[in-house]
C-alpha cells in the first residue's frame, strides 16, 4: 500500500508541477496578479508531494518490503539501518527520485526566500523550476519509477559493496544540491530573458544562489574524493574517472559564472556572457547526469546501463539547451552595455579568470567525450587518460593562479602595471620564500616541481591577504562577500599545496611480510602482526593489524580488511589509515602469499593529503559567506524598490 501510496504522490507531484509551469508564467504575459500568484502555493504544494514520495521509498526499504523491485535489486535484510537508508539513493531509480525530490526543495526555498523579488520576476523563475521538474518526474514514472511491484521476494541483492559506507550517506545528497542547485542560476536567467530585461537586480537576485548551488557541489565533489581515496583503497585524490570529470565540469564552469556575477553586478556588464555560464553550468549538470545513468561510460560511479533512459536525459538536455538559446538569440539586442574598461583593470582581470575557467571545462569534456566519439564514428576504441588532463590542465591551473592574483588587486574600470607591482612584490617575495623553506621543512627532498607548486599556492593566498590589508579595515568589519573572496582564494591555495606535496612527495610500496615482519617507508616503520577473521553484520573479513613506530615510539596500530560480502561475494579493501593534518600513513591488506602467514601489503605515506579536502572546506565557507552578505538583503529591496518604478509596459514585456 505504502509503494502505492508512494507513485501516486509522484504524479500528484507530476500534475502540480505542471500548474507551476504553466499558470504563473502566462499569467506574467496577462499581467493577472492571481495566477502569478499561484507560484508560491503550488511549489510549496509540490515539496510536500515529493517529500512523501521520497518518504514511502524510504519506509520500503527501512521495513525491508522486498516486493518493491527496487528494493528487492538494492538493499537486504542484512544490512545495517543507515545503509538501507542510504541505499534509497545507490541506484538509478532511487537516486533519480532523489534528484527530484532535491529540485522541490530548491523550488520551495526560492519561494520562501524570496520576498523582496517582485512577484513577475518570481513567478517566471518558479514557472522555469516548475516545467524542469516537469521533464525529471515524467523520467521518473514513464523509465524509472522505483515503486515498480514484483512478486515478494525472501531478500533482496543486497546494496554494492563499493557503496556500503558512511561516505554514500552524504556524498551523493551532496553532490546533487549542486548539480540541481544549478537549476535556479538557470531558472534567474531564462526568467530574465522571457521579461527581456536582464539588469543589476537581475544579478543581485541569482548571485547567492549560485554561490550556495556552487558550495553544495564543492562539498560533494571533495567527499567523493575523501570517499575514494579511502573506500576504494586507490589512495589519491583524483583519477580523472570519466564520472569525476562529470561533477568537475559544471564545477568550473560555476567558478566562472560566480565570478562573472560579480561584473554584471558590480558594473552591469558582460550580461549576455554571465547568462551563457549559467545555462552552461545547468547543462553541464544535466549532462553529467546522463553520463552517470545511460550506461555510455564505465565507471565504479555509473547507475544504470539503459539506452532508453540515457535517451530520455539526452532529449531533455538539448530541449534545455535549445530553448535556452533561442530564448538568448531572440532577447540579445537588448543585453548591450555602455559601460567601458581598460585592458588593466578588475574586469578584465575577471574576463581573463572566466576564460580560462571555460577552457579547462571543454578540456575536460573532449577528454571525457572523445573516447565515445572515436567508438561512434568506428575508428577505434581509443582511451583518454591522466597524461592528457595533467598535460592541458597543469599549464591552465599556473596561468589560473596569476591571474586570480592579479586580479583580486585589481582596481574598477582602470588601473596601472605600475600600481599593481607596488602592491604584489611583497606577496611575491614572501610566495618565494615559502615555497624555498616548506620543502626544506616538511618534505625529504627539495624537487623543482614542489617549487613551482608551492610558489603558485603562495601566491594566490599571499595576494588574498594583500587584498585584505589594502581595504584598511578590522576583519571583523570585512563584508560577507570580502570574507567569501578570501577563504575562497585562501582555500585553492590549501588545496594547491596539498596537490603538490602529495603528488611529488608520496611514497607507496607493494611489499610481502609474514608476521612480525617489518617494513620502513618515510622514516616509519611498518610491522605486520598477522592477520585474523573477523565478522560483519553482512560480511566476512580478514582483518590485520600493523603496528607503526617512529624512532622506536609507537604512533598507530592501524587494523585494513578484506571482506567478502555475502550477497554479492565482491571482495572489498578496507584501509587501515593513520590521518594527520600534516601526512597520512595509509596500509591496504593484499592477497595471502605462501603458508607462512604472509600477505601482500600497500604501503603509503602521503604527506599533506588532508590539505586538499581542508581547502575544500574553506572554499566553502567562502561561499557560504558570500551567499549570506548582509549586503544581499538591502541590495535586493532596492532592487525591488528601482523596479517598482518600471512601467508595467516593461515588466511585461
Amino acid at each position: 500500500m505504502i509503494p502505492e501510496l508512494g507513485q501516486m504522490s509522484l504524479i500528484i507531484a507530476l500534475a502540480i508541477s505542471v500548474m507551476l509551469g504553466l499558470i504563473p508564467l502566462y499569467g506574467t504575459f496577462r499581467g493577472n496578479s492571481s495566477y502569478m500568484a499561484f507560484a508560491r502555493p503550488a511549489s510549496y504544494a509540490q515539496w510536500v508531494f515529493m517529500a512523501f514520495s521520497f518518504g514511502c521509498l524510504v519506509y520500503a526499504f527501512v521495513t525491508d518490503d522486498f516486493s518493491v523491485r527496487y528494493v528487492a535489486t538494492t538493499s537486504n535484510s542484512a544490512l545495517p539501518l543507515l545503509f538501507k537508508v542510504s541505499a534509497v539513493w545507490g541506484a538509478h531509480e532511487g537516486s533519480l527520485l532523489l534528484w527530484g525530490f532535491i529540485l522541490s526543495t530548491w523550488t520551495l526555498a526560492v519561494a520562501l526566500f524570496s520576498r523582496s523579488i517582485p512577484a513577475v520576476m518570481l513567478s517566471r523563475v518558479l514557472s522555469v523550476l516548475g516545467l524542469i521538474a516537469v521533464g525529471f518526474f515524467l523520467f521518473l514514472l514513464i523509465t524509472s519509477n522505483p515503486f515498480d511491484r514484483i512478486p515478494m521476494q525472501a531478500d533482496g541483492r543486497d546494496l554494492n559493496p563499493l557503496l556500503q559506507d558512511v561516505g554514500l550517506a552524504i556524498h551523493p545528497p551532496m553532490l546533487y544540491m549542486g548539480y540541481v542547485g544549478f537549476s535556479v542560476a538557470y531558472a534567474f536567467a531564462v526568467a530574465a530573458m522571457i521579461g527581456g530585461k536582464l539588469d543589476v537586480a537581475w544579478a543581485r537576485w541569482a548571485r547567492p544562489w549560485t554561490n550556495i548551488a556552487w558550495v553544495f557541489l564543492t562539498i560533494g565533489i571533495a567527499l567523493g574524493s575523501w570517499w575514494a581515496y579511502y573506500e576504494l583503497g586507490w589512495g589519491g585524490w583524483w583519477f580523472w574517472d570519466p564520472v569525476e570529470n562529470a561533477s568537475l565540469m559544471p564545477w568550473l564552469v560555476g567558478t566562472a559564472l560566480m565570478h562573472s556575477l560579480v561584473i554584471t553586478e558590480k558594473r552591469g556588464m558582460f550580461k549576455a556572457w554571465t547568462v551563457l555560464l549559467a545555462v552552461g553550468a545547468f547543462s553541464l549538470s544535466l549532462l553529467g547526469t546522463f553520463l552517470v545513468r545511460s550506461g555510455v561510460l564505465t565507471s565504479v560511479h555509473s547507475f544504470a546501463s539503459d539506452p532508453e533512459r540515457g535517451l530520455f536525459i539526452l532529449v531533455f538536455l538539448l530541449l534545455v539547451i535549445g530553448i535556452s538559446l533561442v530564448l538568448f538569440s531572440i532577447r540579445a539586442p537588448k543585453f548591450a552595455s555602455n559601460a567601458t574598461f581598460e585592458l588593466v583593470s578588475r574586469e578584465s582581470g575577471l574576463l581573463a579568470n572566466n576564460i580560462i575557467l571555460v577552457v579547462m571545462a571543454c578540456a575536460v569534456l573532449l577528454g571525457t567525450l572523445f573516447p565515445l566519439i572515436t567508438d561512434a564514428l568506428a575508428i577505434g576504441k581509443i582511451s583518454v587518460g591522466p597524461p592528457y588532463f595533467n598535460f592541458i590542465m597543469v599549464p591552465l591551473g599556473v596561468v589560473l593562479a596569476i591571474v586570480m592574483g592579479f586580479g583580486l588587486l585589481m582596481r574598477w574600470k582602470k588601473d596601472s602595471f605600475s600600481r599593481l607591482w607596488g602592491i604584489v612584490w611583497l606577496p611575491l617575495i614572501f610566495a618565494l620564500v615559502a615555497a624555498i623553506i616548506l620543502p626544506l621543512v616538511f618534505a625529504p627532498e627539495f624537487s623543482g616541481l614542489s617549487l613551482m607548486g608551492l610558489l603558485i599556492s603562495s601566491w594566490i593566498a599571499f595576494t588574498a591577504l594583500m587584498w585584505v590589508i589594502k581595504q584598511k579595515r578590522s576583519p571583523f568589519k570585512l563584508s560577507g562577500t570580502s570574507w567569501g573572496a578570501l577563504l575562497g582564494h585562501i582555500g585553492l591555495a590549501v588545496s594547491f599545496t596539498g596537490i603538490t606535496l602529495v603528488s611529488v612527495y608520496n611514497v607507496e610500496k607493494d611489499v610481502r611480510l609474514a608476521p612480525n615482519e617489518s617494513y620502513e617507508l618515510g622514516g616509519y616503520q611498518f610491522t605486520f602482526l598477522g592477520v585474523k577473521d573477523s565478522q560483519g553484520p553482512n560480511y566476512t573479513a580478514y582483518r590485520g593489524t600493523i603496528d607503526i613506530t617512529r624512532d622506536k615510539a609507537s604512533v598507530a596500530v592501524l587494523n585494513p580488511e578484506k571482506r567478502t560480502y555475502r550477497i554479492q561475494t565482491m571482495p572489498m579493501t578496507e584501509a587501515g589509515i593513520d590521518a594527520g593534518i600534516f601526512r597520512d600513513l595509509f596500509v591496504a591488506l593484499g592477497e595471502p602469499l605462501g603458508s607462512n602467514g604472509a600477505w601482500s601489503l600497500r604501503v603509503q605515506y602521503k604527506p599533506f593529503v588532508r590539505w586538499v579536502w581542508l581547502g575544500a572546506i574553506l572554499m566553502g565557507l567562502g561561499g557560504l559567506f558570500a551567499a549570506f552578505d548582509k549586503r544581499y538583503r538591502r541590495l535586493s529591496k532596492k532592487a525591488q524598490t528601482t523596479s517598482q518604478k518600471t512601467s508595467n509596459k516593461e515588466v511585461y514585456a
